[in-house]
């Protein structure tokens, strides 16, 4: 049905450029709680894209994959980091390497790499396919960007988590993956969690900041 097949492309286009948008809004956003609430919202965005995948693709298992990123990356995570943010009282600007015009500059630049490097190689595939990939590896790259050019350790974390939003995003767009490698990425990223908020508290208890700039001061100090 060609109605039903512009909606389907239609749709999951509108869902994926949502979740490259809002990363970009990482990129700008100085406030750490505001990074807190976009990423949240993008999580929502990618269980809403990996819903609609599995109604599309008659994929069942993708709905799985959509409430663990509804109920985990859009409501867990971000309730925890807030109250690790609240606990540690670290509310301030962020502070980053380079600024908010030459970030987006890069970042521009980056989802233009991303297009330059799918779009041939998937050459084959079906249009959905090509700007799912290219928007995924675009999301994952601009995670990346946020971790390098982010100061704060709570920050670089949610670059990371964004990367991973993106690497999620990719698997859904080329006709889902298996079950259990998507039960193990939602084991793997509350582990990872947990981890990390046990690294934070000990930053704190160290350093008493959480500024990957002002521990540099530290560097070979003995305890």
């Amino acid at each position: 049905m060609p109605a039903f097949a512009n909606l389907s492309y239609d749709t999951a286009h509108v869902l994926d450029t949502g979740v490259l948008v809002l990363s970009f809004a990482l990129l700008y956003q100085r406030r750490l709680f505001g990074v807190i609430k976009i990423y949240a919202f993008q999580a929502l965005l990618l269980a809403a894209a990996a819903a609609w995948q599995a109604y599309a693709q008659d994929a069942p298992h993708l709905y799985i994959t959509a409430g663990i990123a509804l109920v985990f990356k859009a409501m867990v995570i971000p309730f925890a980091l807030h109250r690790i943010i609240v606990y540690l009282k670290i509310h301030r600007t962020l502070e980053t390497a380079l600024g908010v015009g030459p970030t987006m500059v890069v970042g521009v630049a980056l989802v233009a790499l991303s297009i330059l490097l799918v779009l041939p190689v998937t050459a084959a595939s079906g249009a959905l396919t090509r700007e799912s990939l290219a928007a995924a590896l675009s999301t994952v790259l601009l995670g990346l960007l946020m971790m390098i050019t982010r100061r704060n350790a709570v920050s670089q974390v949610v670059g990371f988590m964004s990367l991973e939003n993106g690497l999620i995003l990719a698997a859904v767009g080329v006709k889902g993956m298996p079950l259990v490698v998507e039960l193990s990425i939602a084991f793997s990223v509350m582990v990872a969690f947990i981890i990390f908020g046990i690294f934070f508290f000990h930053i704190r208890e160290r350093f008493d900041t959480l500024d990957v700039h002002d521990m540099e001061r530290f560097r070979g100090e003995r305890q």
